[in-house]
C-alpha cells in the first residue's frame, strides 16, 4: 500500500467526513479510496449511450458499412470521395 500526505481544502475534508459516515468507513483514506473508485470507474470505462448502441446495431443489420483491408485502402477511399 502506498502511503501519501496531502493537503486538501475544508470542503474536501467535509465531503470525506460525509461520504466516511455514509458508506461506514473507518478512516479517511478508504472514503478517498471510495470517491477514486467510484469516479475512476466513469473514466476508465465509460459506458456507450443506449442511442449510439442501437445505431451501431442499425448500421450492422443494414449493411451499410464498408470493410477496409488497410489503411491504404481507407485512405484512397477518403480521398475519392
Amino acid at each position: 500500500m502506498v502511503q501519501a500526505m496531502i493537503e486538501i481544502p475544508g470542503e474536501v475534508n467535509q465531503i470525506l467526513n460525509i461520504v466516511k459516515a455514509r458508506f461506514g468507513l473507518k478512516t479517511k483514506s478508504e472514503a478517498i479510496a471510495r470517491v477514486v473508485f467510484e469516479y475512476g470507474s466513469d473514466i476508465l470505462e465509460p459506458e456507450l449511450r443506449p442511442e449510439f448502441i442501437e445505431n451501431i446495431q442499425r448500421l450492422d443489420k443494414s449493411g451499410k458499412y464498408i470493410s477496409f483491408n488497410s489503411i491504404k485502402e481507407l485512405k484512397h477511399s477518403i480521398e475519392n470521395a
